[in-house]
């Protein structure tokens, strides 16, 4: 039998899959995984990464594909995103990071009606025996620690935005 920890996970069976969007809802607060909103975009850590640190950059309008925002808000989608890779990369120190976007179910979306790109920082090694031949994937860190690190950097970042 494989055993793999991961605690976070008992918040969300309990809950069950939200009836309302992920990106939609929430008080901002640590339980949210909410690192940075304002009225044109949200960060927030994905409570199922594919390694520590990952995280999503989406629009806070509702909208499923890039075309159907204004352009306003898409220059600010492209500021948090950027802001996002930068501090991903300060914080966690990664040799690499993918940035990817699925838009629609067939490519993959999750919460296919709320377009979003995630930010996964990546190590050499961080695909190694375990996935491959157990197939169980290794955390390194809990989600709250994550959050706890990035935080105060996406505080920092939207107080010198709004100036």
């Amino acid at each position: 039998m494989k055993v793999a920890w991961a605690p976070w996970r008992m918040t969300y069976i309990e809950r069950g899959r939200p009836e309302e969007c992920i990106f939609c809802v929430g008080d901002g607060g640590r339980e949210d995984l909410l690192l940075a909103a304002d009225e044109t975009i949200v960060v927030k850590l994905n409570m199922f990464p594919y390694n520590n640190g990952h995280l999503m950059v989406a629009p806070r309008e509702h909208v499923a594909r890039l075309g159907d925002l204004a352009r306003e808000k898409y220059l600010a989608l492209m500021d948090a995103l950027l802001a996002s890779i930068d501090i991903v990369e300060r914080v966690f120190k990664p040799q690499g990071v993918n940035v990817g976007i699925n838009i629609g179910a067939p490519a993959g979306a999750g919460i296919e009606d709320h377009l979003h790109w995630h930010v996964v920082p990546r190590w050499n090694g961080d695909t190694n025996y375990m996935p491959v031949i157990a197939e169980v994937k290794v955390l390194p860190q809990h989600l709250r620690d994550s959050y706890d690190r990035l935080r105060p950097h996406f505080d920092a970042w939207l107080a010198k935005r709004s100036r």
